[in-house]
């Protein structure tokens, strides 16, 4: 059984799932005068929602709560506020996912504040309704059991993480010599994902230069993460 429960996203999952959102809103007779997405996961459900609705105006604002893959920060931050003018205007949020829904319900309340607009709804790939602390105005698909979406936008940032994840856990154990194939099946072990060849290739590179593993003898070596 696997350590996290994860499903694995495509790009044409995530087209078929935008244009089932917009054709959602289009059919409740919201028309947004502008989109914002929320970054970053939000960026390409947004662009792909404009491009369904026939609407020019696209913004964004960052606000997070995920610092790893599927492990949260204490808080949700807006990162570099600004103000715009919307007043007058009706706004469509647009993120991936609603898991607790705090970084999206700051999102929202900073937008009412600051930017002004007539209405801000809020439009998601994805709510986990076990987990959310509300109920979006549009969601494509309701999870009614936690699990973590691995979006193709956050494939390679997602499996560096989970490694490090892995190494950490195995070195209490005594585990910290690895050969390629070895940390790949304990990959696919912990999350019964498999990303590919060059995304596990990449990240293992990654965790070299970042200093968390050494290749010595044709071994990767564990030297603990930073």
């Amino acid at each position: 059984m696997a350590r996290v429960k994860t499903t694995l996203v495509s790009w044409e999952d995530v087209v078929r799932w935008s244009r089932g959102l917009a054709s959602k809103i289009k059919a409740s007779g919201y028309m947004p005068d502008v989109i914002i997405a929320v970054a970053r996961g939000g960026y390409v459900p947004a662009r792909l929602v404009c491009d369904f609705l026939t609407i020019n105006n696209l913004v964004s604002i960052q606000s997070q709560h995920w610092t790893e893959a599927a492990k949260a920060e204490e808080r949700a931050i807006i990162k570099y506020p600004y103000k715009i003018d919307l007043s007058d205007s009706k706004a469509l949020l647009v993120d991936d996912i609603v898991d607790t829904g705090e970084s999206l319900l700051l999102a929202k309340n900073y937008i009412q504040k600051n930017w002004n607009p007539s209405e801000v709804r809020i439009a998601v790939l994805q709510w986990i309704s076990s987990a959310a602390k509300f109920r979006p105005d549009y969601y494509f698909m309701e999870v009614k059991e936690w699990v973590w979406f691995q979006y193709p936008w956050t494939r390679l940032e997602d499996t560096y993480q989970f490694f490090k994840r892995i190494l950490s856990e195995e070195s209490k154990y005594g585990k910290v010599e690895w050969d390629f194939n070895g940390l790949v099946k304990k990959f696919v072990e912990w999350y019964e994902l498999d990303v590919g060849e060059e995304y596990f290739k990449d990240a293992i590179g990654l965790l070299m230069e970042d200093g968390i593993l050494r290749k010595e003898n044709g071994k990767y070596v564990y030297l603990g993460s930073k």
